[in-house]
């Protein structure tokens, strides 16, 4: 499988703060790759290094290449341009605006660079969520929180990236609901998108990855495929709470 993703000794720091210290990770074509762990250990910081998103206050070092290529320096926009997309946990819709404008703006890039068919993926994003065609003229104000996790996951879809990260998907989500969401998250393999899910919900994560990574206090203390992460007794223990089943 060709790497589309590859970071290496990540470091990032707010002030005198160091919020990532030295965080490896690879995301390969259409696999699903989770990074789990507690709040605050530096999940979502170190997927807006990756994305080059980092508040004024931030500074990051180390080696980011997307699809063999060098990102330092490049800004957020130069990241989108070449596929890669991310779905922040905040989701940040256009909640005056219709379900399909909302979609309609994730292809704005597609359309100012001229692609005639960059409403392409349309079908693509309703037959992966078959709501958001039934809704496709309501507000999106007015969608339930699944329904809005969806509509953000659908609007990044529809630039066509490469790359696609998700972060915390499930936030404030109702398990049915979650259940849901990370169903579809297993069906992106059929999209061909690369995808990094950062998730404290570590058991859903872990069914729906084919590799996983552990990140605490902003370090990587394990790494695995999945399946091996989700049956390692500290995992099993620490994140999933099963530790009497384990027993």
């Amino acid at each position: 499988m060709s790497l589309i993703l590859e970071v290496k000794d990540l470091h990032v720091r707010y002030g005198k703060v160091e919020a990532v210290l030295g965080v490896n990770l690879k995301v390969e074509a259409g696999k699903i790759v989770t990074v789990i762990g507690p709040n605050g250990a530096g999940k979502s910081t170190m997927l807006n290094a990756v994305m080059g998103a980092l508040p004024v206050t931030g500074s990051s070092s180390g080696s980011v290449r997307y699809l063999d290529h060098d990102m330092t320096g490049i800004p957020v926009e130069g990241r989108v341009a070449r596929g890669m997309c991310l779905v922040p946990e905040k989701r940040e819709l256009f909640a005056t605006m219709s379900v399909e404008d909302n979609l309609q703006l994730g292809a704005f890039r597609r359309k100012r660079a001229g692609e005639r068919n960059y409403l392409d993926q349309m079908e693509v994003v309703y037959g992966l969520f078959p709501r958001l065609k039934e809704r496709a003229k309501q507000e999106a104000g007015t969608l339930s929180g699944g329904e809005r996790q969806m509509l953000a996951v659908g609007r990044a879809l529809m630039a066509k990236p490469k790359l696609l990260m998700l972060d915390e998907p499930s936030l404030g989500l109702a398990p049915l609901i979650v259940k849901e969401i990370f169903h579809i998250i297993s069906n992106l393999r059929q999209t061909g998108v690369a995808t990094l899910l950062i998730e404290q919900n570590a058991r859903a994560a872990l069914q729906v990855a084919d590799y996983g990574y552990v990140i605490e206090t902003g370090d990587m203390a394990m790494e695995g495929e999945a399946s091996d992460l989700a049956s390692n007794p500290k995992v099993i223990e620490t994140y999933l709470g099963l530790a009497k089943k384990a027993a």
